[in-house]
Order: structure tokens, then sequence, then C-alpha cells
């Protein structure tokens, strides 16, 4: 385990796809959405045990999720729990923990994952983890993992490699170009290619290299943290990030770094990787039963199969006769949806709030 390597740990978004599972006041990180006994935040710093030391992981969050992290993670001390006051996408949230890795060890390697992904092959997970850190520790380059695609999916980003020697970078590849979630035509012609991956959303790279990043392609967010690297860490880092994030813009650390850095890389991997956004990947990420269903909760079904049923363990819940369909119970809320109309979860979460109030969302 090497001293000089930390995790960063975005734990900050709702995760409205998944309604009504995950909620304003609960996202779905903080969920055992994989029926382990286990929330996904935990599962996602339990892969990551042997990989870094636990005193060198940051978990972002917002302000108001600081104590579900503490609940979850009670192995972290409090200032190991940095809290957003207002969400600015992942550019800002990454430079926060970057600037703060950064002024406590300016050797740092940094990983960064979002909190809510699935990885089903651990071993090979940290073998690549591994790799990917050391060749950031050796080169000046910003890294992403690249899944190998399975199918044509329209839900995901693709990372487009250049098929060219890099043997001073062994199997990383010089990245292309980024494409965000493509339609079905488009994304069957990535696949096709065998030159597209999956955009995991998985970052490494060294602190001074990310911070040069930040200067170059986002300078307004590099003026705004170099003005408040003295208080990082001391009782005024709470009041300074409060004026920050004022002054962020909105904007990913795709956008903002990657797809304009001429230094990216891509290290293609395949561990069993979903993002579980939506109902859709739990069914395909899940357990089946005989007649292809997920289930996780007290439920008998009859004449029922490719479905996804999650509700209640206290309630007794009983389907006949669909197929194709989500069952999800949480709270004061039941969705009934076809699993091919999942995309309209979204416009349900807002016609809710228009016209059922805040208390459903």
């Amino acid at each position: 385990m090497n001293p000089h390597t930390y995790l960063v740990v975005m734990a900050g978004g709702i995760g409205s796809r998944f309604w009504p599972f995950s909620r304003t006041q609960h996202p779905k990180q903080f969920h055992d959405v994989l029926g382990v006994g286990r929330s996904m935040l935990q599962l996602t710093i339990d892969r990551f045990r042997g990989i870094c030391p636990v005193e060198n992981i940051l978990v972002v969050t917002n302000r108001d999720y600081t104590s579900l992290v503490q609940q979850h993670l009670p192995e972290l001390a409090a200032d190991q729990i940095l809290g957003e006051p207002i969400g600015r996408n992942t550019a800002p949230c990454i430079a926060y923990a970057s600037y703060r890795i950064a002024q406590r060890d300016p050797n740092a390697v940094i990983i960064v994952t979002p909190a809510d992904h699935a990885v089903f092959h651990e071993d090979v997970f940290q073998r690549v983890i591994r790799q990917a850190a050391e060749a950031a520790r050796e080169h000046n380059i910003l890294i992403t993992l690249g899944i190998q695609p399975s199918r044509a999916d329209t839900g995901y980003g693709y990372i487009q490699f250049l098929d060219e020697d890099a043997s001073s970078l062994g199997p990383l590849k010089k990245v292309k170009t980024f494409t965000e979630k493509p339609n079905p035509e488009l994304a069957q012609m990535f696949l096709d290619s065998g030159d597209f991956l999956w955009n995991s959303g998985l970052f490494v790279w060294r602190a001074e290299v990310i911070l040069h990043a930040f200067h170059q392609y986002l300078s307004d967010i590099a003026e705004v943290f170099d003005e408040g690297q003295d208080v990082l860490g001391t009782p005024q880092e709470e009041e300074f990030i409060a004026q920050a994030y004022t002054r962020c813009r909105n904007i990913s650390i795709d956008y903002g770094v990657m797809e304009k850095a001429d230094n990216v890389y891509v290290l293609p991997a395949d561990f069993g990787w979903s993002d579980l956004g939506t109902w859709d990947s739990l069914h395909r990420m899940g357990h089946h039963d005989a007649e292809n269903n997920v289930v996780d909760g007290n439920a008998l079904l009859y004449d029922t199969k490719e479905c996804v049923i999650k509700t209640p363990s206290e309630r007794l819940v009983v389907v006949q006769g669909l197929e194709g369909y989500i069952v999800a119970e949480y709270d004061n809320v039941l969705l009934i949806c076809k699993r091919t109309e999942e995309q309209r979860v979204k416009d349900f979460v807002a016609d809710v709030k228009s016209k059922k109030g805040t208390g459903y969302n």
C-alpha cells in the first residue's frame, strides 16, 4: 500500500433516475441497492481496501449529507468528509478535494470515483487501479478507466482511443474523443468499430498534474481555490468554501478538462462494472430467478417475468401477470412502470414535484 495514494469519493448526487428509491433526503449511494447488506457508499470504500490508507480517503458530498456519510463510514474522521454548500458538478468537487490533498502531500496520486457504481470482479478492479496509479506516478498524464462495452448502450458516455504504439505506457491508450450518450445507431457503430470504450467516470492522476490542468483549462476555478489555499484544513475552510462555490461554474471534469487536455489516456478494463444509474441497470446486474426477475423484498410472484421488484421487507407484495415491469416502493411512494419506459422516471419526478409537492422527491 503506497502512503502517497489518495482516494476521492464523489457522493453528492441525488440519482433521480432511481426514484422512488433514491430521494433528495436519502440518495441511492446511502441505500443497499444490491441487497447485500452494504450501501453503495460502503461498497465503494470496501473495494479500495489495500489500495490506500483509510486516512487518505476524502468523501465529497452535499453538506446536507455529511451526517449520513459519518453514519455509513464511522472509520473516517470529520475532516475527511468535505461538504459542498451547493452542487456544481464534478469539476469544482474534484478541484476542492485535489487542492486539499496537494496541500497535505505534493507527491500524491489521486484516484477519483463515484460513490454509486457497482464492481463485481474486485480482484481485477484492484489490479487495474494499481496499474493506473503506477502509470500516473511515473508520467504527467490524466488517466480515465474505460470499460470494454458489451452492448450498444445509449445510457453511457463513450471514449474513442487511438490504437497506436505507446510502449512506455503499456496498455494505456491515448484518448481521441469523448462522446456523450449517443443514439442507438451511433452506439452500435461505436460497438462495431472496436476502438470505443464506456466512460466509467473513474480517474487517476498526480495532484500536481490535475492542478496544472485546472490552471490551463479551468483557470477561473483554479483562481478561486488558489485564493483559499491557506485556509484549507483550518477552521476557516467552511466559510471559504461557502463563498468559493458561488464563484464556480457548474461544469463537469469531462467537459472542462478531459475533452480539452492533450495528455489524456484511457486504460481499457473489464471488471464487471455498472453505474447502476437506472432500474434497468439493476435488472442487468442483479441476481435473476428462473423467470429472469430481480427481486429484493418480501414478494410472491405468479406468471411474472423480466421484472425488477424492490420493496420493503416488512411488506408482503404479491405480483401476478406482469412482464418487463419495475415495481419499486420506498417510504411513501410506489412506482409501477414498464422497464422500456424507465427514461420517463425523471418526468414522473418533475410532475410529482409540481402536482403533489416536494414530500415525494
